[in-house]
């Protein structure tokens, strides 16, 4: 029974082919996490440059009316 084709071909063939879509799924689900935590990184840094940019709105508005006063 063991020497027939689909054990001997098939079988080893679909499980190899399973473990690798598992292996490959954990992989991409381990870099997406990752780059999950870096966007959150830059959207934090860029929530901080809004912030400074903003203050620096107002006081260039600031400057540009006491020059026209």
């Amino acid at each position: 029974m063991l020497s027939q084709p689909f054990f001997q071909i098939t079988l080893p063939l679909m499980a190899t082919f399973v473990a690798t879509i598992w292996v490959a799924s954990w992989a991409q689900n381990k870099r997406l996490e990752e780059m999950s935590k870096r966007l959150d990184d830059v959207v934090a840094r860029l929530l901080r440059i809004e912030t400074l940019l903003g203050g620096l709105t107002e006081r260039v508005t600031t400057l540009e009316a006491a020059r026209w006063k």
